[in-house]
């Protein structure tokens, strides 16, 4: 959570931020303390997996997507995901790899792997 909302603390208006990692290994989690710092809540904070996006609105707005179900491209196009990555606030996405083709060379990469129930590795990049 600490590193979470240094990430975060870091970020600046129209930062993408990719979170990469597999099922389980605590991505939302992340994102509930990358929100902290921008002054929302993290109980406000959920996997947006059904609606693809969830806004929370800070200091910054922050984007958050779940492309985990996403069938196509297509769909992350139709939803706006370029207004949003060029827009006022910070997008954080998990399941980037779904959308590659959409992301700027500009992102910065954070891969969390599970090394136990309770233990994680946070790579950035």
């Amino acid at each position: 959570m600490d590193l979470a909302r240094k990430v975060g603390e870091e970020s600046v208006r129209g930062d993408i931020i990719s979170l990469k990692g597999e099922l389980g290994a605590g991505k939302t989690h992340f994102v509930k303390g990358f929100v902290t710092a921008f002054g929302i809540s993290q109980d406000s904070v959920s996997s947006p997996t059904f609606s693809i996006i969830n806004e929370y609105h800070g200091e910054l707005p922050v984007y958050h997507f779940d492309f985990y179900r996403l069938e196509n491209v297509q769909e992350a196009l139709e939803i706006g995901t370029e207004e949003y990555f060029y827009g006022d606030g910070v997008s954080i996405i998990e399941w980037p790899e779904r959308i590659e083709a959409l992301l700027p060379g500009s992102v910065k990469e954070i891969h969390i792997a599970s090394i136990n129930k309770t233990t994680r590795k946070i790579t950035i990049t």
